[in-house]
Protein backbone atom coordinates (compact mmCIF):
# COMPACT_ATOMS: atom_id res chain seq x y z
CA UNK A 1 0.00 0.00 0.00
CA UNK A 2 1.60 3.55 -1.06
CA UNK A 3 1.38 6.22 1.20
CA UNK A 4 -1.31 9.30 -0.11
CA UNK A 5 1.25 12.36 -0.98
CA UNK A 6 -0.35 15.74 -0.65
CA UNK A 7 0.06 18.22 -3.79
CA UNK A 8 0.86 21.50 -3.37
CA UNK A 9 -2.84 23.54 -4.59
CA UNK A 10 -0.84 25.65 -6.98
CA UNK A 11 0.51 22.13 -8.54
CA UNK A 12 -3.14 20.83 -8.73
CA UNK A 13 -4.46 24.12 -10.26
CA UNK A 14 -1.62 24.23 -12.78
CA UNK A 15 -2.51 20.71 -13.85
CA UNK A 16 -5.95 21.37 -14.11
CA UNK A 17 -5.12 24.25 -16.60
CA UNK A 18 -2.92 22.28 -18.63
CA UNK A 19 -5.37 19.83 -19.22
CA UNK A 20 -6.90 20.08 -22.65
CA UNK A 21 -10.16 20.18 -22.76
CA UNK A 22 -12.45 18.35 -24.85
CA UNK A 23 -14.14 19.92 -27.68
CA UNK A 24 -17.66 19.01 -27.77
CA UNK A 25 -18.25 16.27 -30.68
CA UNK A 26 -19.30 18.39 -33.83
CA UNK A 27 -21.53 16.37 -35.95
CA UNK A 28 -23.71 16.76 -39.54
CA UNK A 29 -27.40 16.79 -38.51
CA UNK A 30 -28.51 14.77 -42.03
CA UNK A 31 -32.39 15.33 -41.80
CA UNK A 32 -31.57 19.30 -41.74
CA UNK A 33 -28.97 19.49 -44.44
CA UNK A 34 -29.27 19.48 -47.59
CA UNK A 35 -27.15 19.07 -51.08
CA UNK A 36 -28.30 20.15 -54.46
CA UNK A 37 -27.04 21.15 -57.85
CA UNK A 38 -28.24 23.06 -60.65
CA UNK A 39 -27.26 22.05 -64.57
CA UNK A 40 -29.00 22.87 -67.99
CA UNK A 41 -30.11 21.00 -70.60
CA UNK A 42 -30.21 23.20 -73.81
CA UNK A 43 -30.21 26.14 -71.56
CA UNK A 44 -33.06 24.58 -69.36
CA UNK A 45 -31.97 24.68 -65.58
CA UNK A 46 -32.26 21.08 -64.35
CA UNK A 47 -32.69 20.65 -60.19
CA UNK A 48 -30.87 18.29 -58.88
CA UNK A 49 -29.97 16.69 -55.42
CA UNK A 50 -28.01 13.99 -53.37
CA UNK A 51 -30.43 11.95 -50.96
CA UNK A 52 -27.39 10.41 -48.61
CA UNK A 53 -23.97 12.19 -47.64
CA UNK A 54 -21.72 12.70 -44.45
CA UNK A 55 -19.39 15.08 -42.73
CA UNK A 56 -16.40 14.50 -40.41
CA UNK A 57 -15.88 17.98 -38.92
CA UNK A 58 -13.22 19.52 -36.47
CA UNK A 59 -13.91 23.32 -36.76
CA UNK A 60 -12.63 26.05 -34.57
CA UNK A 61 -14.05 29.57 -35.15
CA UNK A 62 -11.26 30.94 -32.83
CA UNK A 63 -8.72 29.51 -35.13
CA UNK A 64 -10.50 28.85 -38.58
CA UNK A 65 -6.73 27.65 -40.00
CA UNK A 66 -6.66 24.58 -37.50
CA UNK A 67 -10.22 23.48 -38.87
CA UNK A 68 -10.29 20.36 -41.14
CA UNK A 69 -13.46 19.39 -43.13
CA UNK A 70 -13.78 15.89 -45.05
CA UNK A 71 -17.31 15.16 -46.81
CA UNK A 72 -18.40 12.20 -48.17
CA UNK A 73 -21.54 12.13 -50.74
CA UNK A 74 -22.70 9.21 -52.01
CA UNK A 75 -23.08 9.47 -56.03
CA UNK A 76 -25.57 6.59 -56.71
CA UNK A 77 -28.15 8.64 -54.60
CA UNK A 78 -28.16 11.65 -57.12
CA UNK A 79 -31.51 12.26 -58.45
CA UNK A 80 -33.05 15.04 -60.85
CA UNK A 81 -36.72 14.01 -59.82
CA UNK A 82 -37.41 12.03 -62.97
CA UNK A 83 -37.29 7.96 -62.85
CA UNK A 84 -36.20 7.55 -66.32
CA UNK A 85 -33.22 9.96 -66.29
CA UNK A 86 -32.27 8.99 -62.55
CA UNK A 87 -31.75 5.35 -63.96
CA UNK A 88 -29.18 6.97 -66.52
CA UNK A 89 -27.43 8.82 -63.50
CA UNK A 90 -25.39 5.86 -62.59
CA UNK A 91 -24.23 4.25 -65.81
CA UNK A 92 -20.48 5.01 -66.95
CA UNK A 93 -21.25 7.75 -68.85
CA UNK A 94 -22.50 9.98 -66.15
CA UNK A 95 -21.28 9.07 -62.94
CA UNK A 96 -20.33 5.47 -63.08
CA UNK A 97 -21.79 4.47 -59.42
CA UNK A 98 -20.41 1.11 -59.97
CA UNK A 99 -16.28 1.91 -59.96
CA UNK A 100 -16.83 5.43 -58.23
CA UNK A 101 -19.32 5.23 -55.46
CA UNK A 102 -18.18 8.63 -53.96
CA UNK A 103 -17.91 11.76 -54.39
CA UNK A 104 -15.68 13.18 -51.83
CA UNK A 105 -13.82 16.88 -50.32
CA UNK A 106 -11.09 16.91 -48.11
CA UNK A 107 -10.24 20.61 -46.94
CA UNK A 108 -6.56 21.70 -47.38
CA UNK A 109 -6.86 25.51 -45.33
CA UNK A 110 -9.76 27.24 -43.99
CA UNK A 111 -9.32 30.80 -44.23
CA UNK A 112 -11.80 33.43 -42.74
CA UNK A 113 -13.29 36.00 -45.01
CA UNK A 114 -15.82 38.46 -42.89
CA UNK A 115 -18.20 37.90 -40.26
CA UNK A 116 -19.36 34.59 -40.22
CA UNK A 117 -17.96 33.60 -43.60
CA UNK A 118 -15.03 31.35 -44.19
CA UNK A 119 -13.20 30.26 -47.88
CA UNK A 120 -12.88 26.48 -47.43
CA UNK A 121 -9.93 25.26 -50.37
CA UNK A 122 -9.54 21.97 -50.49
CA UNK A 123 -9.34 18.53 -53.15
CA UNK A 124 -12.69 17.66 -54.48
CA UNK A 125 -12.78 14.18 -56.28
CA UNK A 126 -15.54 13.06 -58.94
CA UNK A 127 -15.59 9.80 -60.98
CA UNK A 128 -11.85 9.62 -59.93
CA UNK A 129 -10.66 12.97 -61.22
CA UNK A 130 -9.04 15.84 -58.61
CA UNK A 131 -9.47 19.27 -58.60
CA UNK A 132 -9.10 21.93 -55.61
CA UNK A 133 -12.10 24.08 -55.30
CA UNK A 134 -12.51 27.19 -53.14
CA UNK A 135 -16.21 27.07 -51.23
CA UNK A 136 -17.55 29.90 -49.98
CA UNK A 137 -19.45 28.98 -46.52
CA UNK A 138 -21.14 31.14 -44.54
CA UNK A 139 -21.92 30.11 -40.54
CA UNK A 140 -25.56 30.93 -39.38
CA UNK A 141 -25.58 29.89 -35.20
CA UNK A 142 -29.06 29.55 -33.57
CA UNK A 143 -29.35 27.94 -30.58
CA UNK A 144 -27.25 24.69 -30.37
CA UNK A 145 -27.02 24.34 -33.89
CA UNK A 146 -25.13 26.00 -36.62
CA UNK A 147 -25.81 26.22 -40.65
CA UNK A 148 -23.35 26.36 -42.90
CA UNK A 149 -24.44 27.16 -46.16
CA UNK A 150 -22.70 28.23 -49.60
CA UNK A 151 -22.75 27.45 -53.50
CA UNK A 152 -19.89 27.00 -55.84
CA UNK A 153 -19.34 25.88 -59.45
CA UNK A 154 -17.45 22.95 -60.77
CA UNK A 155 -17.12 22.36 -64.40
CA UNK A 156 -18.51 18.81 -65.42
CA UNK A 157 -16.21 17.59 -67.76
CA UNK A 158 -13.04 17.96 -66.03
CA UNK A 159 -14.67 15.03 -63.75
CA UNK A 160 -15.89 12.63 -66.61
CA UNK A 161 -19.56 13.97 -65.85
CA UNK A 162 -21.21 13.49 -69.07
CA UNK A 163 -18.98 11.72 -71.71
CA UNK A 164 -18.81 10.72 -75.00
CA UNK A 165 -22.20 12.36 -77.10
CA UNK A 166 -23.11 13.68 -73.59
CA UNK A 167 -19.73 16.28 -74.24
CA UNK A 168 -21.69 18.22 -76.44
CA UNK A 169 -21.77 21.35 -73.91
CA UNK A 170 -24.59 22.68 -76.43
CA UNK A 171 -26.79 20.41 -74.63
CA UNK A 172 -25.77 19.97 -71.42
CA UNK A 173 -23.48 22.56 -70.49
CA UNK A 174 -20.39 22.04 -68.28
CA UNK A 175 -20.87 24.60 -65.58
CA UNK A 176 -22.98 23.21 -62.53
CA UNK A 177 -23.79 24.53 -59.82
CA UNK A 178 -23.20 22.93 -56.72
CA UNK A 179 -25.23 23.89 -53.48
CA UNK A 180 -25.36 22.98 -49.74
CA UNK A 181 -27.21 23.89 -46.34
CA UNK A 182 -25.51 21.73 -43.39
CA UNK A 183 -26.93 21.76 -39.93
CA UNK A 184 -24.04 20.79 -37.29
CA UNK A 185 -24.22 20.76 -33.73
CA UNK A 186 -21.38 20.97 -31.56
CA UNK A 187 -19.55 24.00 -33.51
CA UNK A 188 -18.58 26.71 -30.86
CA UNK A 189 -19.48 30.27 -30.46
CA UNK A 190 -18.63 32.52 -33.73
Amino acid sequence: MKPWIALPPTLVLASLLCTPVAQAQQKLVPAQSEVSFVSKQMGVPLDGKFKRFDAQIAFDPKKPEASTIAFTVDIASATLGNPEVDSELPKATWFNTTKFPQATFQSTAVKASGAGKFDVRGKLTVKGSVREVVVPVTLVQSGASTTASGTFAIQRLAFKIGENEWADTSMVADDVQVKFKLTLSGVGKL
